[in-house]
């Protein structure tokens, strides 16, 4: 099996087709409050994030992968390595799958290449997310994936109904 590719999915850069899906997730005002997204983005922003963003993680810090169906080349959402730390060896985690292609195990099978690529190939020591406690999908995600819940950030994120906890998980590569 090839690096980054299963029978289903694989993970690649990011390409000026993938213009139009990017505009509408990062602009999706129901995910603004999973993250820390406070304003809208352009499409010449996201164009110009296209066009530079490489995708060497120890350059960048960070690199963003998009989940492409392998039978019909369907982009079918992002998975990326952020807050990459070279000398801790550890690095956050973040996964987005468009709504028309959730509960379909693509966010498993990303979720699992991505991990073998950090482990296996780019030697990550850890990985880690924060995951709202109200995203129980997400959270489900990561504790079926063998991360472990490691602690909760009280009063975190702040949303609709005020403060929320967040919860950290992680997995330690011990390969």
């Amino acid at each position: 099996m090839k690096l980054l590719e299963d029978n289903n999915i694989r993970l690649r850069a990011p390409e000026p087709e993938d213009l139009d899906a990017l505009y509408r997730w990062e602009n999706d005002t129901t995910m603004w409050a999973l993250g820390s997204t406070l304003s809208p983005y352009s499409r010449y922003s996201i164009k110009q994030y296209i066009a530079e963003a490489g995708n060497d993680l120890f350059e960048r810090r960070q690199t963003r992968l998009m989940i492409e169906l392998t039978d019909s080349g369907a982009t079918a959402g992002t998975i990326d390595l952020y807050d990459f730390e070279p000398f801790h060896s550890r690095a956050a985690i973040g996964i987005l799958v468009d709504e028309a292609f959730r509960r379909k195990g693509i966010a498993s099978a990303a979720l699992t290449l991505l991990t073998d690529y950090a482990f296996n190939f780019l030697k990550i020591h850890r990985l880690y997310a924060f995951i709202p406690k109200s995203n129980t999908p997400c959270l489900q995600l990561f504790e079926s994936s063998a991360f472990e819940q490691e602690g909760v950030l009280k009063d975190w994120m702040t949303g609709d109904n005020g403060y929320t906890d967040v919860t950290v998980w992680a997995l330690i590569n011990d390969r």
